[in-house]
Parts: structure tokens; sequence; C-alpha cells
């Protein structure tokens, strides 16, 4: 028997937390930071001017500490680019003093509002003065910008030491689909400009200590896991290794996106069934996840990539623009619930090839997935990234946990206490397992599902056993 569609009242019932999370992808797309007063001297420990390789702007600042309890309010972060990702009462360090450079590169399109530039290929760079002589580097997840990920990585990795440095991709908001003037461009560019960063960070990094990084990590969530999976196949040579948490799967024969969403669009639109949602491949014991997946991601998610990639399929929906209201931009196209991605044409899937994956990475990777994504459902998604890993012969490089009750953005916790599990802790235990691999040859614990606690602080405490 199919399961119920779960009342949509279940995710009623705290609005403000809802309004929060609802309205986070729009006001990061929306807000405007003031123009940053920066100071020209980077101060210790070097005395030299910094300088971002190929960087059309850059704003040097100096901070007595670096970490979002501190910048949190000023020009320096963007609180509407990192809401609701992480579960309330998450424990971050802070006092971590260094410079900070905010930065944009040579592009044409002007998504990206921050700082009054309306320029996009924005990004920050962090560089504490407690250096451990080592690099991470992220891209932002879904559509946000270049701050997103400062309260789940750049707090933490900071405080180790590490410098930190992050993009918006080259484009950002939920109209992210205009930029380029082909198919898939608008994807393509998020790649080319994690690359590029990285390699300015390493000399921005050489310049202000003295030497490049002696180790350097990618890693990211949701989009920006998928550029630690992509950057590991393709520029091994930047990277000693990297964590992927939740990184959607991008391949022209599918699985991807568009195997999966119109499924969920149709489900939204009372055109699909439950038996329907699980032969799609979304996870029994995740109905009542749905009602607030309908009213947030899978109409947006879905009319948005498809245009990035078949804008021909219906050029009136979503047109030039997603939508000017939260009505406007959250509602889905109704054509998309009979999108067949399998019956598209070539050039369709000759689109996503530019940007998919194959699994032959070429560095250390760590993959977290939780099990009840119900966004991109694990069963279509890491499950079968990684048997690509295995089938490249890769598999000795790669440590898979399935994280038992996780969803795809810790916000959800809160609303869902005795149902979900944050999957931030067991991040931090991943990537404090990854650097013990790299630098030191232990080996992480074996891919696994890791179950959900019975006690302890779920938010603050996890492992990969």
């Amino acid at each position: 028997m199919a399961a119920s569609h779960t009342p949509a009242k279940d995710v009623r019932m705290r609005p403000s937390r809802r309004t929060t999370l609802l309205s986070a992808a729009l006001l990061a797309a929306t807000a405007v930071t003031p123009v940053a007063v920066a100071r020209a001297d980077a101060g210790p420990p070097g005395r030299r001017r910094l300088t971002v390789p190929g960087a059309e702007r850059q704003q040097v600042s100096r901070h007595p500490d670096l970490t979002t309890a501190a910048l949190t309010g000023t020009p320096y972060t963007e609180q509407a680019d990192w809401a609701g990702l992480h579960a309330q009462g998450t424990r971050n360090p802070t006092g971590v003093p260094g410079v900070q450079i905010d930065g944009c590169f040579p592009d044409t399109s002007r998504l990206n509002v921050l700082h009054g530039w309306n320029h996009d290929a924005q990004f920050v760079i962090r560089l504490p003065d407690d250096w451990n002589g080592k690099l991470v580097v992220t891209g932002a997840p879904g559509v946000r910008r270049q701050y997103a990920m400062d309260f789940l990585v750049s707090d933490w990795v900071l405080a180790q030491g590490y410098a930190f440095a992050a993009t918006d991709k080259g484009n950002s908001g939920p109209d992210f689909y205009t930029d380029g003037d082909r198919p898939g461009d608008a994807l393509a560019e998020w790649n080319r400009r994690t690359t590029q960063l990285t390699r300015a960070a390493k000399a921005v990094i050489a310049q202000h200590y003295g030497h490049t990084p002696r180790r350097t990590y990618m890693t990211g969530i949701s989009n920006s896991g998928y550029l630690t999976r992509w950057q590991l196949e393709n520029h091994p040579e930047l990277y000693d290794g990297g964590v992927d948490w939740e990184g959607p799967l991008w391949r022209p024969e599918g699985p991807n996106l568009f195997t999966f969403l119109p499924t969920a669009v149709a489900r939204q639109l009372g055109r699909a069934d439950d038996e329907a949602m699980y032969r799609a491949g979304f996870a029994p014991g995740s109905e009542f996840l749905w009602p607030y997946h309908e009213q947030v991601y899978w109409g947006l998610t879905q009319k948005t990539y498809r245009a990035a990639f078949d804008p021909g399929y219906d050029p009136v929906c979503p047109g030039t623009s997603a939508g000017s209201t939260p009505a406007e931009i959250f509602a889905p196209c109704a054509s998309d619930a009979a999108y067949d991605y399998a019956s598209r044409p070539r050039r369709v899937h000759d689109a996503v090839s530019r940007v998919s994956l194959t699994g032959r990475i070429g560095r250390p990777l760590i993959t977290l997935h939780g099990t009840l994504d119900s966004l991109i459902p694990i069963a279509v998604q890491s499950d079968v990234y990684a048997r690509m890993i295995a089938d490249r012969g890769r598999a000795r490089m790669h440590r898979y946990y399935r994280i038992e009750d996780g969803n795809h953005v810790d916000g959800l916790y809160d609303t869902f206490p005795d149902r979900l599990r944050p999957i931030l802790p067991c991040y931090r235990t991943a990537f404090t397992a990854l650097t013990a691999w790299v630098e030191h040859g232990e080996e992480p614990p074996p891919s696994r599902t890791v179950p959900r606690p019975a006690s302890g602080d779920p938010v603050n405490e996890g492992s990969l056993d």
C-alpha cells in the first residue's frame, strides 16, 4: 500500500523557522551588503601587498576575528547566504585573527549584488595569523553565494589554522540559468571558477606566508559537493583530497536531476502517487519531508536546471526570470510534470555531458549522504556514484558513509528532531579522517551506513562508526 501523503500542517507548525528556510535562497539573491572600507595593510605575518592573480577587483581587510560570530552584520559575511543550512544549537569556534580578501574575477553577468558590485565571479579568501600550512577550498551550495559555507566550514577550519577560499561559482540566485550563451554554460562555469580560485588562492598564500600550502583540500555540500567530485576527477594535481557532502550526480545517460525531479513535480501537481515517487528513487520513510520540498525545492529546482540545459523545452516557463515574488519563484512549471529526459534531443544530453562525472577520482575522497535526502535521493545519486568509483577501480581511494535519517539541509532537524539527525558532526569527523588518511596514512573506517545515535548531542557530536 502506498504511504499516505503527509499533511502540509507538519511544516506549518513552526512558521518562523519555515520562513527562515523558505526565504534563505531569495535573500541570498537579493540582499545588498555595503561596500567594505578595506585596510590596504594586510598586517602580519607578511607585510607585502597582496594581489589576487586575475582578479578584477579586490579589497583586503584585517580582522581580530574572522569567524561568523564577529563578522555577522558586517560587510564581510552575509547571513542570508548560510541561513537554514545548520541546526540551531550548533557550536562553532571563535577568535581567529587574520586577513580577509573580498573580490571578483572578470565576468559579464551581474546576478551577485553583494558589496554593491552587481558582478558575478565573486570570492572570499581568509588567511589566519596562526596558519597550519594548509588550504581549504569550497564553493556555494545551491545557487547561494560566496559566504554560504562560512558557518558550516569556514569557522571550523579557520580555528584549526587552515586558510579558506570560497567562490560564488560565477552565477547565483534563481535566475542563474540565464548566464551563458549555450546550454550547460552556467554549470560549466561553476567548475572553471573553482579551479581559477584554487590557483589564485595558492598564489596569494605564497605572497602572504612565504610559501604555497603544503596541503590543499576541496570540500562542499550539495552543489559544492559536486564541485569537489569534479575537481578531484579533473584537476587532482591541485588537491590532496576532498570531502563531498551529498553532491548531486550528473550523467548524460542518467541518473541526474531530470530522471527523478519531474516525478516529484508531477506529484506536487497531483499527477503522480507515492509509488511513483519510490520508483523514481525517493526513500520510503521520507514522506513527512515531502510537503516542505513541494513548497521550496522540487518545482524551482526542476524548472531552473532544466532551463539551464534544455531551454527549448518550455521557453515561456521559466523564461528570462524564475519570478519576482516567492510564490512565482518556487512555483513549478506545469510542463515539467511530463518532462521525459530520455526522449529529449541529443543536444540536451550533450549539454549535460559537459558537466558530467565519471567516478575517475585522482585523490582520496570521502562522501557523506543522508538516507532521507528528499531533494537528491541517495539511491539514485551517491549510491550510484560510489559504484561508478568502484567500476573505475578507485574504490581504495573512496569512503562512502550513508548517514541514517540525514536530510539535505540540517536546518530541518529543528522542525523534526524526533525523525532527523544533523549531518554536520559526521562531516567534521569525516574531514578529520580525510586529513589523517592523506597526511599520516591512517585509513578511515570502511564505507558503511552510520546509524542514528540513540543518545548524546546529535547537533554537535557525530562519528563514522
